[in-house]
């Protein structure tokens, strides 16, 4: 088996790199492109970004890599994540592809891809990808060679669906004052005129992108910047997006943060009081043990999984259940989109809103949630992953300390040179106490 090039979420890393350089996106183009033209011969694929200075120069070798293999191309420009895999399904396009690394610095890039059904690439295709990738490169001949076209209108056609998604009459919004931090990344076009078109008051921060500027001390990483906005500008709330628009936090008017944790609590406490919450709710091992206990009370199969939304995507589909999110910000409603939305699922916290005549801040100060900490160490390339049985044995004793109700969670990141040491407990003084405990056994370890 050769090598893979997808991680968790895709291919990603710093540009220039192994992988994010032009040379491997014109082969990685030509794989994909080819495996699809078997099946599939002069079918249009898509291609979206988000604001990185680097996302036009691997557009344009992915390009020349899939007209090669004989793919069509529709260019859609800086668009949101959840937007390419929507417009990928309803253009019937063979497949979407997303140049983007979400909420890293914009040092570097990405690829995620969709399938023709505005789903991620499942792990056979993304095998047959990476096998495709290492064989030497043929083009087809120069009558079959594809074409490109730009999709002027693809923004316009995003804004309606997500205006479509909105539960409520026109101009519903009209008595809310919103402020929106486009993290200067693929939101910053298509936000600003769903919300204000569906009649709220916008006051617009971080969306003058200019190619460097993607997520920098902004956006859902930054969620502060958002909440002492919305104070000074005395706003109903505060909605940050990450880079690539599928993550959302919200700020509440009093400038209490609220992480994907209390947004999946809002939208499932919404559709379990319509009666329109069908099934369970998927959360991770990072989710606050407050929402398991929360949905027990309300008869609400729970459940977690690994870290990651295709994680949380995967039990949805084989559960047949429609809502789950993770606490960064990946809501996933499968009723109203075919991944994380951070607009629609936005949306949804304000129907919420509108409909109960509720702030946020109310809809939000039932959940309990327990301390938690969570600590990143750096990690190298060379540093070696421990044992299993020395992490448990550390995190067993560490466990004697927090009670029946601790929880704790290490594991390397997907997306990053990190490894994240989470902790949960009653006490936050012991939950801290832990978490520093922990992280310095484990740098330790990591040498």
């Amino acid at each position: 088996m050769k090598p893979s090039l997808f991680g968790t979420d895709g291919i990603r890393g710093p540009v220039g790199g192994s992988l994010i350089n032009p040379e491997s996106m014109l082969k990685l183009g030509w794989a994909l492109g080819s495996l699809l033209y078997e099946t599939q011969p002069a079918q249009r694929v898509l291609i979206g970004k988000d604001t990185r200075i680097s996302g036009y120069m691997l557009e344009s070798a992915l390009q020349a890599g899939l007209t090669a293999a004989g793919m069509n191309i529709g260019l859609l420009g800086p668009m949101p994540t959840p937007a390419v895999a929507y417009l990928t399904q309803t253009l019937r396009a063979a497949a979407g592809i997303v140049i983007s690394a979400s909420h890293n610095p914009f040092e570097d890039n990405g690829i995620k891809i969709f399938n023709a059904q505005g789903s991620k690439l499942d792990d056979d295709f993304e095998h047959a990808v990476s096998n495709r990738y290492y064989d030497p490169m043929e083009v087809v001949t120069s009558d079959s060679i594809g074409r490109a076209r730009h999709f002027l209108n693809a923004p316009a056609r995003y804004i309606e669906r997500c205006k479509s998604r909105f539960n409520g009459p026109p101009q519903a919004l009209s008595n809310l004052h919103i402020v929106l931090d486009c993290a200067e990344g693929a939101t910053y076009l298509i936000a600003p005129c769903v919300f204000e078109e569906l009649g709220a008051t916008v006051t617009v921060r971080h969306a003058t992108p200019d190619g460097f500027n993607i997520n920098q001390h902004c956006g859902a990483l930054y969620p502060q910047q958002l909440a002492q906005t919305v104070l000074s500008e005395q706003a109903d709330c505060g909605i940050a997006f990450d880079g690539d628009g599928d993550r959302v936090i919200m700020v509440d008017h009093t400038g209490q943060v609220c992480d994907g944790d209390y947004l999946l609590y809002v939208i499932a406490q919404h559709l379990h009081r319509q009666g329109s919450l069908t099934g369970g709710i998927v959360g991770t091992h990072m989710s606050n043990g407050a929402l398991e206990y929360a949905f027990e009370r309300m008869n609400i199969p729970f459940e977690r999984v690994d870290v990651g939304d295709r994680h949380v995507m995967a039990k949805l589909k084989e559960n047949g259940w429609h809502l789950g999110a993770e606490p960064s910000g990946h809501l996933i409603d499968l009723n109203q989109t075919l991944s994380g939305d951070g607009i629609i699922a936005a949306l949804q916290v304000l129907s919420a809103m509108v409909t109960q005549q509720s702030s946020l801040h109310a809809l939000v100060s039932t959940l309990h949630k327990l301390p938690q900490a969570l600590i990143n160490l750096k990690r190298s390339p060379d540093h070696v992953w421990p044992p299993s049985e020395q992490l448990d044995a550390i995190k067993a004793q560490a466990l004697q300390q927090l009670g029946d109700q601790g929880r704790i969670l290490i594991r390397p990141s997907g997306t990053e040179p990190l490894v994240r040491v989470f902790v949960e407990g009653t006490d936050p003084v012991m939950v801290e106490h832990v978490a520093q405990q922990l992280s310095n056994e484990l740098q330790t370890l990591l040498g």
